[in-house]
């Protein structure tokens, strides 16, 4: 595949949320997401029905707590956002309330089928989330046997719908992104990687393999793979052999708690290679976390406010500043807010075209519709992923993410 580039590098900082909406200082947030700052679906359907109103339910499947947390917590602004300017949806000449019924699946894969258990048990019509593939993919069954959609936001493994007619997606894929980066690598004279990647974790592993893949295939060496264990915290060992290889590039796709330790080791061993990752680097604890470590590192990504795709976008980018503004966020939006957003619009067209607020109609109504999204057009292909095919590339510079540029591939 060949990739070209569309936007030339310009433009200012698209920092993700900040500490307010989930670093260290804003764990409480994050652990609040579907607890304190919005009422249970218990008490939201209660007041419903107490009301009159005609209700349905939309789940919020995400980890607002855990490794995740504050990615998910990110997701989950965007959705109550989206809710907030879409709070009603007519069905055969009926208003309906739409009532969002959020669960943490903590970020972890067993939480991940209680989850979603409780939602099935709530008797939503469809269900948005995860932030994180592995916990999309356990839930996945779940979901299918009830006969509810779900639709994630930015879930980037493959697995997420293969094989699941009720799994739809508004983000792009990591066979996309794993391609995407390698591209930029060899284009910019990295010839030798260094592949680090989480054992066990899909999303991880999944996009390490992809990049690999695609950078081989461009003619560039792999001269060292690595794995960690979750909750590992001294990553020497791993980078003192990636040291001795000697590559150009090391490409880590982790988490937000992760990276920050990978980027600072890295830095404190002599390392100097460009340390590059996907879409959940674009987080500013990690900026944070890692201070000027971070300067230089090289992120793919769903969305840049500085570079509306539309009317959409822009109406989005003006209103949710304020909602975040509104709600005690910094007023920087994150890509995987956006990706909420949609995926929340996403529900809405569907619910429309299907006029019900049965699963199976959504998921069929799901197939067929087209909308413009903050992030792009959204329409889904066979097996329900979005027909994407562009991503945004970021780094960091002077403690603020820094649009580089947009790359698509022609398949």
């Amino acid at each position: 595949m060949k990739i070209r580039k569309l936007v030339a590098l310009f433009l200012g900082a698209a920092m993700v949320l900040s500490a307010a909406g989930c670093g260290s200082d804003s764990a409480p947030a994050a652990s609040n997401g579907g607890g304190a700052e919005a009422q249970s679906g218990e008490s939201k359907a209660a007041e419903g029905a107490s009301s009159g109103d005609k209700v349905l339910k939309i789940g919020v499947f995400e980890p607002t707590t855990g490794e995740n947390g504050g990615g998910g917590f990110q997701e989950v602004l965007g959705i109550r956002y989206a809710n907030e300017t879409h709070p009603t949806v007519n069905i055969g000449g009926e208003e309906y309330k739409i009532e969002l019924v959020e669960v943490d699946n903590k970020s972890d894969k067993t939480e991940a089928v209680n989850a979603a258990n409780k939602l099935v048990g709530e008797k939503v019509s469809v269900v948005l989330g995860s932030y994180g593939s592995g916990v999309s993919i356990a839930a996945g069954e779940i979901f299918s046997e009830a006969k509810i959609p779900a639709i994630g936001c930015s879930c980037t493994n493959p697995q997420v719908t293969q094989g699941n007619d009720y799994y739809f997606r508004v983000c792009f894929l990591d066979p996309f992104q794993g391609t995407v980066m390698a591209n930029y690598a060899m284009q910019n004279g990295y010839k030798k990687a260094a592949v680090i990647t989480q054992l066990g974790d899909d999303y991880s592993s999944g996009l390490g393999s992809f990049f690999k893949t695609a950078f081989v295939d461009l003619g560039g060496e792999v001269v060292d793979e690595e794995q960690f264990q979750t909750n590992q915290t001294d990553f020497k060992a791993i980078l003192t052999n990636i040291k001795a290889a000697e590559p150009d590039v090391i490409f880590a796709p982790s988490s937000i708690t992760t990276a920050p330790l990978i980027i600072k080791q890295a830095r404190e061993l002599g390392i100097e290679a460009l340390i590059s990752a996907g879409d959940t680097w674009e987080n500013a604890t990690i900026i944070e976390n890692a201070g000027a470590d971070a300067e230089g590192i090289v992120l793919s990504t769903f969305f840049d406010e500085a570079e509306p795709a539309n009317d959409e976008a822009s109406s989005f980018i003006s209103g949710f500043k304020s909602f975040l503004k509104d709600n005690g966020q910094a007023e920087i939006i994150p890509a995987v807010s956006a990706l909420g957003y949609d995926a929340y619009l996403a529900a809405y067209k569907a619910i429309e075209a299907a006029g019900s607020t049965d699963g199976e109609a959504i998921k069929e109504a799901l197939k067929g519709i087209s909308l413009e999204g903050v992030t792009g057009m959204i329409s889904f292909n066979e097996e329900g992923d979005a027909n994407k095919d562009m991503a945004f590339i970021k780094t960091v510079e002077n403690g603020e993410f820094k649009f580089l540029t947009t790359t698509t591939i022609d398949g």
